[in-house]
């Protein structure tokens, strides 16, 4: 990993900022590669219950940074278009925002500034977006004669109506908190994101680490399966949960009404 993105522990959460203030937190390919390279480092970490996302300094991130363009343009920057099926079925530009669905912990994506084209991809991929009402978001590829390309059908079509997600990719237009709110591109808004993103996840951090697991897995899951598998798949999630140690260790917690102490094992 690079030192464009640092890693803060918060005892069970780990805080990924994007570490390149002077440009927005604009994406050369050291960003790329450092953005995945975190991902990576956390899903090997069983340790970790919950993720926040967030950029340093003025804004979440600025998109693609014209140099990484200019290296499109001219044939260089092919590396980002390489994909090891092994890893992943996304390539290098896809992961930054797929990383985080990757993940098996929930990821929160606090915003500020702005979350434009390659950084509002970055930010679909969380599970919950935290948003400052003055936020300015946009899939902004139509303005270099682009589609966006780094996961968004994976992920913002999960959440967003297609034609408001239809309307914005061919327009490029910017929407602000109140607006994304309403289009269902971020959860919520907070005058303080990154603080109220710290704060859910330390609260999900309390929860049973299996259970928020197998919770992600579900819902991502069940999206793309008819309503039998659907119930096939939450029997077989809640199977693996009832009686393990940590389903009873929750049980006795409330018993004896004290907080529970979880394994990650």
């Amino acid at each position: 990993m690079t030192d464009r993105v640092l890693i803060e522990r918060h005892g069970a959460v780990a805080h990924v900022q994007l570490n390149r203030a002077d440009k927005r937190n604009a994406l050369d390919v050291a960003m790329f590669e450092g953005i995945v390279a975190a991902g990576e480092q956390l899903i090997a970490d069983k340790s970790v219950r919950a993720v926040v996302l967030s950029g340093v300094g003025q804004a979440f991130c600025a998109g693609l940074d014209f140099s990484a363009f200019s290296a499109f343009a001219s044939g260089g920057g092919s590396s980002l278009l390489e994909r090891d099926e092994g890893r992943s079925p996304a390539n290098l530009a896809q992961r930054v925002g797929w990383v985080w669905q990757e993940l098996e912990v929930p990821v929160i994506a606090a915003l500020h500034g702005v979350a434009l084209g390659g950084g509002f991809q970055i930010a679909a991929g969380a599970d919950i977006r935290i948003a400052h009402p003055d936020t300015q978001l946009s899939i902004m590829e139509i303005k270099w004669g682009l589609i966006p390309d780094m996961s968004i059908t994976a992920t913002t079509l999960r959440y967003a109506a297609l034609d408001a997600v239809k309307e914005l990719m061919f327009t490029g237009r910017i929407v602000k908190g109140e607006e994304a709110l309403a289009l269902h591109l971020v959860t919520r808004l907070a005058e303080e994101p990154v603080a109220a993103a710290l704060e859910l996840a330390a609260t999900i951090a309390t929860k049973n680490p299996h259970a928020i697991r197998a919770g992600k897995r579900l819902l991502n899951q069940a999206v793309d399966l008819d309503v039998p598998a659907r119930f096939r798949l939450e029997t077989d999630e809640q199977l693996k949960l009832l009686g393990s140690r940590n389903q009873m260790e929750a049980v006795m917690a409330n018993m004896q009404k004290r907080e529970p102490v979880y394994s990650d094992e």
